[in-house]
């Protein structure tokens, strides 16, 4: 009886409200929230600082904007020249894009920050050094740094992207008479892209969401507005709540432009195109671009123009052949020109490493390893040990946890009832739709607020690591619970198997076959992300490193080289687990497209 009713949407709706009104109802009457609300702060003029704190905050949703698009800009290009090179049959070109990759990847971003901010400088020229802190250096330190870091990600898309393109187009390009460029620019990049426009789109909101750790290095962004409102007027709250939703409007934006972006590339095909507002929209933000295309192609097209026929004259042949030799000798110049280069990256690299003080790096290296805080508290968190073994611990209870928060969030999520899917899908949107060093300060500040009691930064940075990592595992497991075909449950349900026993014994085990890469990447970005946790202080082996680097002052050079060779080493050997995963599980896994 109570299954019967329970099916009916307007039921699921009531219960939905009833639960809601409920847990209001107990939290705001029973509670009281534990907390006095003053949400005018936000936008009546403070007479002491002479702002008002509402529109501070929409100047660092600006510089959030503008760090956003000019990285954005720079990761694309540097993924698409590097997603190339993970594919070129040139192996110096190759190898320098795959290390390019794996170790800008396998790195915290928190940590390339701290190099490009503080070690970089350092190996300067003085006349230099003071010219770029004369030019905004912190806001172009973390530009550049955000934009390097993306672009190894956006690399591997673009890659997965032209992988997926059929090896006889491009063997068909070149029977036709296209060279390699023309085949690119023709046939493989716009195939690419097409399909590559939703993984290619994350990336893109990552990038924006990674903008957040710009604070760490002094730039006034969303983020560090909402800390300086905060420490200025001691309402974490109210600032941390703005900020969030800012960040989750922008998220909702950019998601909006990408998936009129997708749907546009959809119906441009041939077909029919459809009409709606979507497209409206998608035809406006395409004008400019498919202008400036038709301008190339038609400069193209003149300056490429062919004499019809098939007699040549005596200068034409000569013109013709002296133009493929001039072409060839480019490319080899442009070769040799890349391998003289790489020889010179080595010969610095090999040079600054004669000059490390290795010295430093043994006698600072336990601490980064085993920190251990002097402490008599016995309450204390694994016992004052810090550096690699405490992200090593955050890292394995944030897994072991969320693993089952996102299987329940994701059945949930694909689940028919509206009393488990609206849930379900606001977590994963709210938390997906805000930086981990938001989540991190929601744990931090508010937990402390409803529960009357302090938490330990331990437990906070791992708690919100957990809570983050949930909600993008919940994703995977919907999107492997939506790959297996549907005809395969309606024959468990005709066969008499109840919802759940289809759940256990037909979808997730399949489901989680194919989820099982993408779950050991998230568990390496959840490693890398335990770097995070020195915003809040926790002694884990970023805040080592800063420690010992304000300490020693002029060696940060060692300190941050052996730190990001610490988490390279961890974190490359899961993607190795990864990669071996993925081309066991997926036939074909071992062919590579060679251009």
């Amino acid at each position: 009886m109570f299954r019967y009713w329970l099916e009916k949407t307007w039921v699921q709706y009531l219960l939905l409200f009833t639960l809601l009104g409920a847990m209001v109802y107990y939290w705001g009457f029973v509670f009281n929230f534990g907390y006095d609300f003053h949400w005018d702060v936000l936008y009546t003029p403070n007479e002491t600082y002479g702002m008002i704190f509402g529109i501070e905050l929409f100047k660092g949703l600006w510089t959030t904007l503008k760090i956003t698009l000019i990285s954005s800009g720079i990761a694309l290009f540097l993924g698409t020249l590097f997603g190339l090179g993970r594919l070129s049959a040139f192996k110096p070109f190759y190898i320098f894009s795959s290390s390019y990759v794996e170790f800008f990847r396998n790195t915290p971003l928190l940590v390339q920050l701290f190099f490009w901010y503080f070690a970089l400088p350092m190996g300067l020229p003085e006349a230099w050094r003071e010219w770029v802190f004369e030019h905004n250096f912190e806001f172009w330190s973390a530009t550049i740094g955000l934009s390097v870091y993306t672009g190894a990600f956006m690399a591997e898309v673009i890659r997965a992207g032209m992988q997926s393109i059929p090896k006889g187009l491009l063997e068909a390009a070149y029977s036709s008479g296209l060279t390699y460029f023309q085949a690119l620019r023709t046939i493989i990049l716009p195939l690419a892209f097409r399909a590559i426009i939703p993984p290619l789109g994350s990336e893109f909101l990552n990038n924006m969401k990674n903008s957040s750790l710009a604070m760490v290095v002094g730039v006034a962004e969303l983020c560090w507005q909402s800390q300086q409102v905060e420490s200025l007027t001691f309402r974490g709250f109210e600032a941390t709540t703005a900020a969030s939703a800012l960040y989750l409007g922008l998220s909702l934006g950019i998601s909006a432009i990408l998936n009129t972006v997708n749907l546009r590339l959809r119906i441009n095909d041939g077909h029919t195109r459809k009409k709606g507002l979507a497209i409206f929209f998608g035809n406006i933000l395409f004008w400019p671009f498919e202008k400036l295309w038709s301008v190339l192609a038609f400069s193209a097209g003149v300056m490429g123009k062919r004499r019809t026929g098939l007699t040549y004259t005596g200068t034409m042949l000569v013109w013709k052949k002296a133009r493929t030799l001039l072409v060839k000798g480019i490319i080899l110049a442009g070769k040799w020109s890349f391998i003289a280069f790489l020889a010179f990256l080595l010969y610095e690299l090999v040079l600054g490493l004669s000059h490390f003080k290795w010295s430093v790096i043994r006698d600072n290296l336990h601490a980064l390893l085993i920190w251990k805080f002097p402490s008599n508290d016995p309450n204390d968190v694994l016992w004052g040990i810090g550096g690699l073994s405490a992200s090593i611990a955050m890292a394995v209870i944030s897994i072991s946890v969320s693993f089952f928060i996102g299987l329940f969030v994701g059945l949930g999520r694909v689940s028919k009832n509206v009393v488990f899917r609206i849930p379900c899908t606001l977590y994963i949107e709210i938390i997906r739709g805000n930086p981990l060093i938001l989540v991190i300060f929601w744990v931090y500040f508010f937990i402390p607020i409803f529960i009357k009691s302090y938490l330990d930064v331990f437990w906070s940075a791992t708690i919100a690591l957990t809570i983050f990592t949930g909600a993008y595992l919940a994703e995977i497991v919907r999107a492997g619970i939506q790959n297996i075909p549907r005809g395969q449950i309606e024959a468990a349900y005709g066969t008499g198997l109840s919802y759940a026993s289809t759940m256990i014994h037909i979808v997730l085990p399949q489901a989680l076959k194919q989820m099982i890469p993408a779950i050991v990447g998230q568990f390496i970005a959840i490693f890398k992300d335990t770097s995070l946790a020195y915003i809040i202080g926790v002694l884990e082996l970023t805040f080592v490193a800063q420690g010992l680097n304000s300490r020693l002052m002029i060696y940060p050079f060692e300190i941050y080289a052996t730190v990001a060779a610490l988490y390279f080493a961890c974190c490359y050997s899961m993607s190795i687990v990864a990669n071996r995963l993925e081309r066991k599980l997926t036939p074909g896994g071992d062919a590579r497209m060679v251009m």
